[in-house]
């Protein structure tokens, strides 16, 4: 059973095949310590600029909901926790542990 059609094994068929399709997932880059894993300066580049971003989008969106209804600070000081609260929310999902065999998010 290891070799029929013009003496290939079968898996090595099947994996060439695979692979000319491009349906096996590539195994990741090798990070600065070899393996896989993205390093602390990314990670920590990371973090900072979901946290930034969260906070700069929501008080973009209190300000300028603000200058429409005529009402200065008020939204502005609605959305800034809401902001740190997505931003803390998106730090939890970079750390956040992955199940096995689930989505695997980027």
């Amino acid at each position: 059973m290891t070799e029929e059609h013009g003496g290939t094994p079968f898996e090595d068929r099947l994996r060439a095949a695979r692979d000319r399709r491009g349906l096996d997932p590539k195994p990741p880059a090798p990070g600065p310590s070899g393996s896989g894993e993205p390093s602390a300066l990314g990670v920590g580049f990371r973090v900072a600029v979901e946290l930034v971003s969260a906070m700069l989008v929501a008080c973009a969106i209190g300000w300028g909901i603000d200058r429409l209804a005529g009402t200065r600070p008020l939204f502005l000081i609605l959305f800034v926790p809401l902001g740190g609260a997505a931003g803390v929310l998106n730090v939890w999902r970079v750390f956040a542990p992955r199940k096995e065999g689930g989505e695997q998010r980027k």
